[in-house]
């Protein structure tokens, strides 16, 4: 992953509740074991037809979509089953933050851990966000480090992350990355532990 860094961008609205992760990536393209491609079948079934013609009204298909780096959700956003293949999706398309009022406890883990921001707001500051995004040029600032989205008037709100996610984001960093940064801790510990453990019968 490379760091977080703060960054400026449009809102592309979706403002449907509920999109489970079968709606992000459905179920048959989960075979990858790469994040290639995903871009494209993010929101498949909305976005192409039956023949796979791009549908031009759904949002992702138009040309405010392309650069953005933030998606504005609906409520209860990537419930649904498990796969990190949803926040690949959203990451390969360009996306660096989700914006909704409430996840799926296991998609934002997983977005977390693989590069995605979820930011949580409250109703008032949603609905807000939402009367901002009918401008296609109207840009925010997310600033990960401080914790903050600064809207164009210059007003801001705060958000929430758990200190340990951010500090991965903010250091580029998955959680095997941090563990392999504390591989000299690490070694230091086990050769004083090498001393102490009898493996038969337990610590001396």
């Amino acid at each position: 992953m490379t760091k977080f860094q703060p960054f400026t961008s449009t809102l592309l609205p979706l403002a449907i509740d509920n999109i489970d992760t079968d709606q992000i990536i459905p179920a048959r393209f989960l075979k990858t074991t790469t994040k290639e491609g995903l871009d494209k079948q993010l929101f498949c079934d909305w976005r192409y037809d039956a023949s796979g013609n791009a549908k031009p009204d759904f949002i992702l298909n138009q040309p405010r979509a392309r650069g953005t780096k933030v998606l504005l959700a609906g409520d209860n956003f990537g419930c649904g089953s498990s796969r990190e293949h949803a926040p690949w999706a959203l990451t390969q398309f360009g996306f660096r933050a989700v914006i909704s009022t409430s996840f799926a406890d296991i998609f934002k883990g997983n977005s977390l851990k693989n590069g995605l921001l979820p930011i949580v707001v409250d109703r008032a500051t949603h609905a807000r966000l939402f009367e901002l995004a009918a401008d296609p040029s109207a840009a925010i600032q997310v600033d990960l480090a401080a914790q903050k989205v600064t809207l164009p008037d210059g007003t801001s709100f705060e958000f929430s992350v758990d200190p340990f996610a951010r500090h991965c984001l903010l250091e580029g960093v998955d959680q095997l990355g941090y563990i392999l940064q504390q591989s000299d801790a690490i070694a230091a510990y086990e050769k004083t532990r090498v001393s102490t453990l009898d493996t038969l019968h337990g610590e001396r």
